[in-house]
């Protein structure tokens, strides 16, 4: 990371530390028409992100691009409801700007979401799978460059890049609220043309279970601060050439707001052992 990105993430965090009466300790990142959660916020907090300095500004439908802070469950969180991607023209460092920032406040665990295509033959939309493991088949990383001493070290460590007892937690709510948590590999790709059938094959073949175009960029720059790390994925269409038929993001969004409900009691469940 560059002087001028480590200066820009302390502005940020700066300018937040001036508005949130709370600092968080869990970041939720709300993927695509996963937004409503936010809504469950006690006493929130709303933040544009246009109005955070430096801060990048999502340009896709289904992403509010705001902040919410407050409480949830007895915990003090803040959610990002919407996220930036590689796909809308910005780099590694700048998609992994905002989970910084969050690390520069003082938040120690992250709870991210995404929609995603399943690729394992056994899953079905709808379903919700925990990301036990990721392949970063984006090819791009945001530790390149200098690295921010004062976020991790140089070669961080990612054998767990999933955090286990996190994994086991929401096993355990999962199994208590009678809901089926798949669970599998995600793997990041950098979009934002959905993949060939021949690339599904392939992604199946190398171990993947769900394919999506965001997650592991966050995911590396969170391990890299030493945050604990917990996914889980919105099974919101099967991957191209299982089904046979065309792929949209309308389905996406259509999918991730019939599974709202228990998408948010599994999550709601899961944050006050976090």
């Amino acid at each position: 990371m560059s002087k001028d990105m480590l200066r820009r993430v302390e502005e940020a965090a700066g300018h937040l530390r001036g508005v949130l009466p709370e600092l968080p300790d869990i970041v939720l990142v709300l993927g695509s028409g996963l937004g409503h959660l936010a809504d469950r916020i006690e006493r929130p907090t709303i933040v544009p992100y246009k109005e955070i300095p430096h801060f990048p500004v999502s340009t896709v439908s289904g992403h509010a691009g705001e902040i919410v802070s407050g409480k949830l469950r007895g915990r003090n969180v803040i959610a990002m409801k919407g996220r930036i991607h590689l796909y809308e023209g910005y780099d590694a460092q700048t998609v992994a700007f905002p989970i910084r920032v969050m690390r520069e406040l003082g938040a120690k665990r992250l709870l991210i979401t995404n929609a995603s295509g399943g690729i394992n033959p056994s899953f079905r939309a709808g379903d919700l799978m925990l990301i036990r493991d990721q392949i970063n088949f984006m090819f791009r990383n945001p530790l390149i460059g200098p690295n921010a001493d004062q976020f991790g070290e140089r070669f961080p460590d990612m054998s767990e890049p999933y955090d286990k007892r996190l994994r086991g937690l929401a096993l355990r709510v999962a199994a208590g609220k009678g809901i089926v948590l798949r669970e599998g590999v995600y793997a990041g790709v950098l979009g934002p043309s959905y993949e060939t059938p021949a690339e599904i094959r392939m992604l199946r073949t190398l171990g993947a279970d769900a394919v999506g175009m965001s997650t592991v960029p966050e995911v590396i720059a969170a391990r890299h601060a030493g945050m604990n790390v917990l996914g889980i994925s919105c099974i919101t269409n099967m991957a191209a050439g299982i089904l046979g038929r065309p792929l949209s993001h309308a389905e996406v969004t259509e999918t991730a707001g019939k599974v709202r409900h228990t998408f948010s009691e599994l999550l709601l469940g899961i944050i006050p052992e976090m």
